[in-house]
């Protein structure tokens, strides 16, 4: 795992991450998600999933996938690395470490692998180390639970001087969009929150993202 070099150029601007609600309607869904990717500068949507048998999983990923890449977004699953090559998605969020490590073998070279649910600095290190192309900080458990909003500062500003790895920030509101640019996220996740009204939220978090002078 590459250490970020002390004379490092300054991080690019950082870019929104969307993350869905679980869908059960991928035609439904199209309409918002439509107006979230016009809306501002999205690199990613991670797509969560209802549970649904095998066939109805992949058929929703198909629906969705076309659109998001059509906005030159990657489109990844929660999840279901056996589905991303089958739906047509561009990688898989695998939820924590263990499931990383499962999974990181039959996405990489071709497909994305990111890795979040990282209680730990060890975990995240041993995430990069494996070859996760990002890690992610602050995302909520499976209980709707996250660290203190300051953890996950201190955690963001910590990788963000030591590691070249990409850092994706978990935003659990529109007020914690610029702090986390501050720290040095290179990716700014919105959660369910931001589907209240999908383009308006992705518009105002966009007007956050930009830098800092006196981050580099």
């Amino acid at each position: 795992m590459a250490s970020r070099p002390k004379q490092a150029e300054p991080r690019p601007q950082p870019r929104l991450y969307l993350v869905t609600p679980e869908i059960t309607d991928a035609a439904a869904f199209a309409a918002p998600l439509a107006a979230a990717l016009a809306a501002g500068d999205v690199a990613a949507v991670l797509m969560r999933l209802a549970p649904g048998d095998e066939r109805s999983l992949t058929n929703r990923i198909k629906e969705l996938a076309p659109l998001v890449q059509k906005h030159e977004a990657a489109l990844l699953l929660d999840g279901h690395p056996e589905l991303v090559a089958r739906g047509g998605a561009d990688g898989a969020h695998l939820a924590d470490i263990e499931a990383f490590e499962v999974a990181i073998d039959t996405l990489k070279p071709e497909r994305i692998a990111g890795c979040g649910g990282l209680a730990t600095r060890h975990d995240a290190m041993v995430a990069a180390e494996r070859g996760a192309d990002y890690v992610m900080f602050g995302d909520p458990d499976r209980h709707g639970e996250r660290l203190a909003f300051e953890v996950i500062e201190e955690r963001v500003g910590w990788w963000a001087e030591v590691f070249e790895a990409p850092c994706v920030a978990y935003a659990g509101s529109l007020d914690e969009v610029a702090p986390l640019v501050k720290a040095g996220a290179d990716f700014i996740a919105l959660g369910d929150w931001m589907w209240r009204d999908p383009a308006a939220t992705v518009a105002a978090a966009g007007r956050d993202l930009s830098l800092p002078e006196s981050v580099t």
